[in-house]
């Protein structure tokens, strides 16, 4: 992976275009997709109030994504036995101040299109953006990083599960329904996974450094478990949205299902390292798919 990933990064925009990790930008799209399909099927639609979040939510991820980069490296928890991803500052490609100001550009880009947000739809969504941008940088900065003890997944699942799929529709609404909270269970299982084979793949590297994540916590098995549960856990939770009021295309998201059921195959399987790389992606690439056949879903009920 790193003898692939070497020539492309020695252009210097394409060190950037590593750091800030497109495969996982879905984490962002999806939540947005989702929370204002949600609301369009209710009658509630801003095209423009859509597009700023979209943008706003992925320049947080980004943000994350830098975060991620400096902050692991300066914990020791980036070494020369990285198996996952090449990360910029780990390689001494970019250096710690290069990515801390980048970090700090997106997180204002993000805080700088949220005062058109908030201008549209009021304090809750001061308070979710703040929350966010705080949540990315102590996920892995800050005295006591929530994913160097344990609650990494929790934090995951509430703020780009819950808070970004309610946001959204809020935005839109200015009120949330049963349906809008019942959009948030699929994805925030599914971007949960995300993170889940994310720290089962960097287990033991994980330990050696010190980062108690939820998966050093379970161990393998354990781990192995809980993605499953997860991803499955999303498609089960469908009829939960026409409880809440959605119509049976929502069922579309089951078209996602073999991509789905081809991931949980391989950590089933037992596959752990590097081997959970393409399960990383292939997790990223199952939200975003999944969450663009349930927006639809929602828009055609």
């Amino acid at each position: 992976m790193l003898a692939k990933t070497l020539p492309f990064a020695v252009a210097r925009w394409g060190r950037w275009w590593l750091a800030i990790r497109p495969g996982t930008l879905s984490a962002a799209v999806s939540p947005v997709l989702v929370g204002s399909a949600a609301a369009a099927a209710e009658g509630h639609f801003r095209a423009g109030v859509f597009f700023a979040a979209l943008v706003a939510s992925t320049m947080i991820q980004i943000g994350c994504n830098l975060a991620n980069d400096v902050f692991d490296f300066e914990r020791g928890a980036d070494s020369a036995d990285r198996v996952g991803p090449p990360r910029m500052t780990q390689m001494g490609l970019l250096s710690p101040a290069q990515v801390r100001t980048a970090m700090v550009m997106a997180f204002t880009t993000a805080a700088a299109i949220g005062i058109y947000l908030v201008a549209v739809a009021g304090w809750p969504i001061l308070a979710i953006g703040v929350l966010s941008i705080l949540f990315a940088v102590l996920y892995t900065g800050g005295p006591v990083p929530l994913g160097y003890i344990g609650l990494g997944d929790a934090s995951v699942f509430v703020f780009f599960g819950l808070l970004a799929v309610t946001g959204s529709y809020y935005l839109h609404a200015e009120e949330l329904t049963s349906l809008a909270f019942a959009a948030t269970i699929p994805v925030a299982f599914i971007v949960t996974a995300i993170l889940v084979v994310n720290n089962l793949r960097d287990i033991e590297t994980d330990r050696r450094a010190g980062k108690r994540t939820m998966a050093v916590l379970l161990g393998q098995r354990l781990s192995r478990l809980e993605y499953v549960a997860l991803v499955l856990g999303a498609y089960a939770s469908l009829p939960v949205l026409m409880l809440a009021g959605s119509g049976p295309w929502v069922w579309l998201a089951w078209l996602s299902l073999p991509m789905g059921l081809r991931c949980v195959r391989t950590v089933v399987g037992g596959a752990a390292g590097r081997q959970l790389n393409p399960i990383l992606k292939g997790t990223a690439q199952l939200h975003l798919v999944f969450g663009g056949l349930l927006a639809l879903g929602l828009l055609l009920d």
